[in-house]
């Protein structure tokens, strides 16, 4: 039972607590952006708003309201409301909150739920050990996870779950929070202005994370604080945060990434993509967001190697050393100076002509070394080297003939010439399948 002294307690704590902490939001309609995981209509919403919720795993980036929606639930509930992170916590912690839960369930029918924040962090034993009572409804499980839950969290605990994606917030958003905690008295409660250049680096800074942009606001609010004080300005007069305190509050803007996870596979395949699709400032965007985010410059130059035989090929053959020469530099270099390498390798490959006909060539040929029939090497192509070659056939040795080819199968019985190989149009793997077919001309 609370006391007097523990709602005492409560707000002191709250008084002291980051921004970020204090603008939590207490209802559905002071949660900013989500629509579609939250909105009208929504399967989350109606759980929350008729107290009916099963468990459920918040995924989404870092800064898009995971814990503030589980604040909301914890606030709407008549359930009781308990949490263990998966930072500290272990399975003996765990093990207590469910025992907990049971004890209410049979003595008063009383509801449980359990928010695990930063739930891939638990191992795999740490989250077998939920799966009876989430299977039993001993309690209800709300778990938070910036990682993608089917990779992090154990597959029979997603199977009892609805996964609920959030998605990054909008400048929009973003803005909407920094106003509220302006004004609030649960935030500066005014006692600040914002210009309008700060509130635009702001929203910049924070690149769709709302706890980032409350905590950039109370740095750069501070020390608007500290330039009024040391002016003599009345304290009457709100202080102003300009655009120049956001950039000494936040000196380094940090857009997400990570070394091995989703972010890392969408940007690479950005990248990719770019290079192939010919756009030299997307595949210069994409490279930057990996090199600021501190990728491995050697994984860099290994994709651009791959993708100029994958993507280009013949078409221009020297795209291949150019990225072997960036891999190389990656290796001996190292940052900040590779990045020019690996730009001008990354370049190379957007604005060189493309063809796939080496990737699709040798994935037709594998297909059908694999799917087809054994074909024998005709006789004349085998080995000579062996009693009875004698009788194998004539060979004829190109170089004997005036110009360096002569008609002659070397494809197994049974295959077409053009059944693997189909050059592009394009760059040198045209103007060499044009010169090989004069030359067999005679020409």
């Amino acid at each position: 039972m609370e006391s007097l002294f523990s709602e005492i307690d409560a707000q002191t704590r709250n008084d002291n607590a980051p921004l970020a902490v204090r603008m939590r939001p207490e209802s559905l309609d002071e949660l900013v952006g989500q629509t579609e995981a939250v909105g009208p209509g929504s399967w989350l919403r109606s759980a929350i708003e008729h107290d009916t919720l099963s468990s459920v795993i918040l995924y989404g980036p870092a800064g898009t309201g995971k814990t503030s929606l589980a604040h909301v639930i914890a606030k709407a509930t008549k359930a009781t409301f308990v949490e263990v992170s998966a930072i500290g916590g272990t399975v003996s912690d765990l093990r207590r909150e469910i025992d907990a839960a049971d004890k209410r369930l049979l003595y008063n029918g009383g509801r449980t739920i359990l928010f695990v924040d930063e739930i891939h962090r638990f191992n795999r034993s740490q989250q077998d050990a939920l799966l009876h009572a989430v299977e039993n409804r001993t309690l209800i499980l709300v778990g938070a996870t910036t990682e993608n839950p089917y990779f992090e969290v154990n597959t029979a605990l997603i199977s009892r779950s609805r996964v609920v994606q959030l998605q990054s917030l909008t400048d929009e958003d973003i803005a909407t929070l920094v106003k509220r905690a302006l004004a609030s008295q649960k935030g500066l409660k005014g006692a600040y202005e914002l210009t309008d250049d700060a509130l635009d680096a702001l929203v910049l800074a924070a690149a769709g994370d709302g706890r980032a942009a409350l905590t950039t606001l109370e740095l750069a609010a501070e020390l608007a604080a500290d330039s009024s004080t040391a002016s003599s300005a009345s304290s009457a007069v709100p202080a102003v945060i300009t655009a120049e305190l956001v950039g000494a509050a936040n000196p380094h803007r940090g857009l997400a990434y990570d070394k091995d996870k989703d972010m890392h596979y969408d940007i690479i395949s950005a990248f990719i993509k770019s290079m192939r699709g010919s756009d030299p400032d997307a595949t210069l965007y994409w490279l930057a967001r990996m090199i600021d985010g501190g990728e491995d410059p050697k994984f860099i130059a290994r994709r651009i190697m791959i993708a100029a035989s994958e993507d280009i090929g013949n078409a221009d053959p020297q795209a291949l050393l150019i990225a072997e020469a960036a891999f190389k530099s990656a290796e001996v270099i190292g940052y900040p100076e590779c990045r020019i390498n690996l730009a001008q390798a990354a370049l190379y490959n957007a604005l060189a002509p493309k063809s796939n006909a080496a990737e699709a060539g040798i994935d037709a040929a594998l297909a059908e070394v694999r799917n087809g029939p054994r074909r024998d090497v005709p006789s004349y192509l085998r080995d000579r080297h062996r009693p009875g070659s004698e009788d194998y056939g004539e060979y004829k040795y190109p170089h004997d003939y005036p110009s360096g080819w002569v008609d002659q199968q070397y494809l197994p019985d049974g295959l077409e010439k053009g059944c693997f190989f189909q050059p592009s149009e394009r760059g040198w793997e045209s103007y060499r399948v044009d010169a090989t077919q004069r030359d067999r001309k005679g020409r």
